[in-house]
């Protein structure tokens, strides 16, 4: 790392490299200028740490709210405590806290540039705001417990939002780790502490209303994420995992045979598995390529794919109720990505889909390789029986998200 003779000119206007950066003061050993590539700029100390003799960093402020002389006289007082055999991450974090509450520990938090940067601030800020700091925001940070992140969690439980209930807990939790790693605490009090009660139920099945409501109102609940509008109406449509539906790329997909074919590393499994495409499906499967660009994953982030944790987290952002929306922006109650799958599944067994087959859609082989004789003798793929089951699925929610009263119709043996 570069030494130099630090000067306020250097400070403010040395620009920001590809990598971050930090550098030494000629004057005041130790002490260090971090430029981030973003051209965020703190200040640290380095030192061997008298507790166990490994070389450590203490902040000291960010630059310009911490001038350079004010830096050199923390990074001198840190020395001091370094030679009288005290580590000075002690000493700073019992200063920074000693009258920091909840509230300020918010208002610092949610000034970092980093965090500035996050697409979900304005949702998080609102939330911490809303809920936290009213409740706990005068409490000392020194003496925050997990009682008070209860009382928070508690009061929105009690509302019924347990979504929100949820997300403000783990608001909390990312605030409590981020003035662990910033030193603002010694250490962690949530640690261990389990979240509120669980937002959705492993039973969920949505209803032919939930549904016609959930897709027809995707576009205006989700309107900044076109790319998490198909994934979940194709977690609907094929019943397969939203990991899955999210991770497609064009190689996978044999659309003249009307197949998508997915390899053993992309399955929870580790099994190939063959999925028949509905006419349904292609639809979206055509306009996510056409929008991707030819070769480019169908739902594309980055140099991948879309993560399915970005498509969960959108999911319950898009989940947080308010007055004017008791029932979310999707104007139904909670549900998770696997609902989906599990309410397309129920479907086709209520349309008389046998259970063999249900197990080959959903790639579970728990039910399609049971016993000796699935499992040794049997090598049947049920490719045709999948076809008509996703067909006769795709017609159904056709007519669901249609408002028409669609005929169910049972399966019959040929």
């Amino acid at each position: 790392m570069p030494t130099v003779a630090l000067t306020d000119r250097f400070c403010s206007t040395t620009k920001p490299t590809k990598t971050r950066t930090d550098y030494f003061d000629v004057t005041v050993p130790g002490l260090a200028l971090r430029i981030t590539k973003d051209g965020h700029r703190s200040w640290s100390f380095i030192f061997t740490s008298p507790r166990d003799g490994k070389r450590a960093r203490a902040t000291l402020g960010t630059y310009p709210a911490t001038s350079l002389a004010a830096a050199r006289g923390k990074a001198l007082e840190a020395r001091g405590h370094v030679q009288a055999g005290t580590d000075p991450r002690l000493v700073l974090a019992g200063q920074a806290t000693a009258g920091m509450t909840v509230a300020g520990l918010v208002d610092v938090y949610l000034a970092d540039p980093e965090k500035v940067l996050l697409r979900s601030k304005a949702e998080i800020e609102r939330r911490l705001r809303k809920n936290v700091v009213p409740v706990i925001g005068a409490v000392k940070l020194a003496e925050l417990r997990r009682r008070d992140v209860r009382n928070v969690t508690d009061a929105i439980l009690r509302r019924g939002r347990k979504v929100e209930a949820t997300r403000v807990f783990e608001d909390v939790r990312a605030v409590v780790r981020w003035a662990v790693e910033h030193e603002y605490l010694d250490a962690n009090p949530l640690d261990g502490m389990a979240k509120p009660a669980e937002a959705t139920s492993r039973d969920r099945v949505l209803t032919d209303d939930e549904i016609r409501t959930l897709w027809v109102g995707l576009t205006e609940a989700l309107p900044r994420s076109v790319e998490c509008q198909r994934i979940i109406k194709l977690c609907l449509v094929t019943a397969q995992r939203v990991g899955e539906v999210a991770g497609m790329v064009p190689a996978e997909l044999d659309l003249k045979a009307r197949e998508w074919r997915l390899p053993g590393v992309r399955t929870k499994n580790g099994h190939a598995h063959v999925v028949p495409l509905s006419d349904l499906a292609i639809e979206f499967i055509k306009a996510a390529m056409a929008d991707a660009g030819k070769g480019a994953p169908l739902f594309p982030a980055g140099k991948g794919s879309l993560p399915p944790a970005a498509v969960a987290r959108t999911i319950v952002r898009a989940h947080e109720t308010s007055e004017e929306r008791p029932y979310s922006r999707f104007g139904i109650a909670p549900w998770s990505a696997h609902d989906l799958r599990r309410t397309a599944l129920t479907g086709m067994a209520r349309l008389g889909v046998a259970p063999i087959v249900l197990g080959h859609v959903a790639n579970h082989r728990t039910t399609t390789r049971a016993g000796v004789t699935l499992a040794v003798y049997s090598q049947y793929t049920y490719a045709a029986e999948k076809r008509v089951a996703l067909d006769l699925w795709a017609e159904r929610l056709s007519a669901i998200v249609g408002g028409a009263g669609a005929k169910v119709v049972a399966m019959r043996r040929r």
